[in-house]
């Protein structure tokens, strides 16, 4: 039976992500700040789900955390990232700023880099990531969150170059989330809003065929294309 380790994993994408593997005849370690939620999510298959209470920021803890969970699963052959935060700070107060980039770069790179070394003295593995198609283009209301979450899918890259320059067979996944029904979908104009169901289902989708890049929902991809096509003076307009 297969063993995944979910980061960020007591609510959203990360949480669904759980339920999905487990119905896939998973081992489960998951992994996040709430201990409440840990717990709720434990009683769901209790032979099945292993936890620790884990807050990325905390980088000096990853490690030894991960390695516990590992320990108690017997192995690992999937590791999901799913912890990542984003506020709109039209005041670019920077402490806003300096929250999001220390969640999403250093506690994310610390996971990464965690599990590619895992998984190159294993010999094989499977990183996944959730980065977000926002991470194709800058914005003004939050940007942080964009810049971070393209820092993400630029070292996702890295991390599949530097795979394929080892002998070890390792799998990195970007998925590239559109609008998810979770408390990271923000704002107005909100649209293609897909359900964490349906987002898990389509994540999972894309692990089992080992895939690169995920778009969630597909049609997300026609976006990323015209995001990226956009000149700057067309896009400041929007």
């Amino acid at each position: 039976m297969k063993k995944a380790i979910i980061v960020g994993a007591t609510s959203g994408i990360g949480k669904a992500l759980a339920t999905t593997l487990i119905q896939k005849d998973y081992h489960v370690g998951i992994a996040g700040r709430r201990l409440d939620a840990l717990r709720s999510m434990k009683e769901q298959d209790a032979d099945r789900i292993k936890y620790r209470q884990l807050d990325v920021q905390q980088v000096a803890s990853i490690e030894s955390t991960c390695n516990e969970l590992v320990h108690e699963l017997g192995g690992l052959d999937l590791l999901i990232i799913a912890a990542g935060i984003g506020e709109e700070n039209r005041q670019l107060d920077f402490s806003i700023e300096n929250n999001v980039i220390t969640t999403n770069i250093q506690g994310f790179t610390c996971v990464a880099d965690w599990g590619m070394n895992y998984f190159k003295a294993q010999g094989q593995g499977h990183l996944v990531n959730i980065s977000s198609i926002a991470g194709i283009r800058g914005n003004g209301l939050a940007p942080s969150y964009n810049a971070t979450k393209a820092y993400q899918i630029n070292y996702l890259e890295g991390l599949r170059l530097h795979a394929c320059k080892s002998k070890a067979s390792i799998t990195v996944t970007d998925i590239r989330p559109g609008f998810v029904n979770t408390a990271m979908a923000k704002g107005d104009g909100l649209f293609w809003v897909a359900s964490v169901e349906k987002a898990a289902e389509q994540i999972y989708a894309g692990i089992k065929n080992r895939k690169n890049v995920v778009y969630i929902t597909k049609r997300w991809r026609l976006v990323g294309y015209v995001l990226k096509a956009i000149p700057f003076s067309l896009l400041k307009r929007l």
